[in-house]
């Protein structure tokens, strides 16, 4: 408890760290994919998965070297744990693959909703965990968490209320809304040459429609995928003893090879433009913070407990909410702003300690009086 870096308590520091996965991967997914050069196609997110998949492996391996202190015990460690136990690996193909999915649909969904709005719908991974956990692990939830569960579907309702009240504007109406001001400022054939070019720049822009039916059923989806993955993981994992980046690292090898496959999917458009078409530095920024982002959540998340951990998702909600209204010019509804409190306290909820029965709930006990022994009269 009392461990500090540079000055800074652990737990302060986890929380930042925590903080700052939560939002930034978000923001800056949800910028990758609408930000869009003119000049160069949009990344395909089946190989950044990929390549952060390839990331992993190599920071795994960086890690186990770095324990070690030698290189030659390091490959004995991964010829021992990884190459002559494949059996492990294929252990890993459930959550890897189901990872491997999450990560693609993470990218379908913010190509679909802002950023605030998939930040709050995402916490309905909690619901799924909780389900899964209960039918496979065979945990019991307390009425608390119960209570929570229930909010927190209360409150990502009514923040899809804004999607399904609300028409997203197309390419279409921003070309029209467009061209009805360059008519108003422009004349003659200089402003119809202006309209038709600045027309032209916002379609590329703005790339395919924007569809949040689709984006809300990619991160429903991935919810699941995550749910069921984490419960199916720690299932395999109950009672082994193993180093956990060797077991970081055993999942990135079968999570590389479910995203390899993946990218026959884009086969075409890779043969075409090459796996690294439409890459930009906040593509790599965004690979980067994919890969190494949930490892490093994975070393500090000893120092944060569940209040904690709750606590940074309700602040990088609100963070990513403030962001998403001046930068990508998002305007949260009323609905938005109930069901996105709603949840923040829902998750604070459940990842407090269950609360005492207060006494005058909890029933007591009536101490039973010991009659006095019976004399006889003798």
């Amino acid at each position: 408890d009392g461990a500090t870096l540079m000055g800074i308590s652990m737990k302060h520091l986890s929380l930042l760290i925590l903080l700052f996965q939560n939002s930034t991967l978000v923001l800056m997914m949800r910028y990758s994919r609408i930000n869009v050069d003119p000049e160069r196609p949009m990344y395909l997110a089946s190989t950044a998965v990929f390549f952060a998949e390839l990331l992993k492996i190599c920071a795994c391996v960086l890690m186990i070297a770095q324990r070690t202190g030698s290189i030659s015990r390091t490959l004995y460690i991964i010829r021992k744990d990884v190459l002559e136990q494949p059996g492990e690996i294929v252990k890993m193909f459930v959550p890897s693959g189901l990872y491997a999915l999450q990560n693609n649909l993470l990218f379908v969904a913010l190509s679909n909703l802002e950023a605030a709005t998939f930040q709050v719908t995402y916490q309905m991974k909690i619901l799924s965990t909780a389900i899964f956990s209960v039918l496979m692990l065979n945990r019991r939830l307390t009425r608390q968490k119960w209570f929570a569960l229930c909010l927190l579907m209360i409150g990502v309702t009514l923040v899809q209320l804004q999607n399904v009240g609300s028409i997203r504007p197309t390419s279409s109406d921003s070309k029209d809304e467009l061209e009805s001001e360059e008519m108003l400022e422009g004349e003659g054939d200089m402003g119809g040459e202006m309209q038709d070019s600045s027309s032209g720049i916002v379609e590329e822009d703005m790339g395919p429609v924007q569809n949040p039916i689709v984006g809300l059923i990619a991160v429903l989806t991935s919810c699941v995928s995550s749910g069921f993955a984490g419960c199916f993981f720690e299932k395999i994992l109950k009672g082994a003893e193993a180093d956990m980046w060797v077991r970081n690292l055993q999942l990135g090898i079968s999570g590389s090879l479910f995203s390899f496959l993946a990218m026959f999917y884009d086969r075409q458009r890779i043969y075409e433009g090459g796996l690294l078409q439409g890459y930009s530095l906040m593509t790599w920024v965004v690979v980067a913070n994919q890969a190494l982002g949930g490892l490093l959540v994975a070393v500090v998340v000893k120092y944060a407990d569940n209040i904690l951990k709750g606590f940074a998702t309700s602040l990088s909600i609100i963070i990513s909410g403030i962001i998403s209204v001046y930068f990508f010019d998002f305007e949260p509804s009323i609905q938005f702003q109930a069901g996105a409190i709603i949840v923040i306290v829902s998750t604070y909820i459940y990842g407090r300690p269950d609360a005492p029965i207060p006494g005058f709930i909890r029933p007591h006990k009536k101490r039973q009086s010991i009659p006095p022994p019976v004399k006889y009269n003798t």
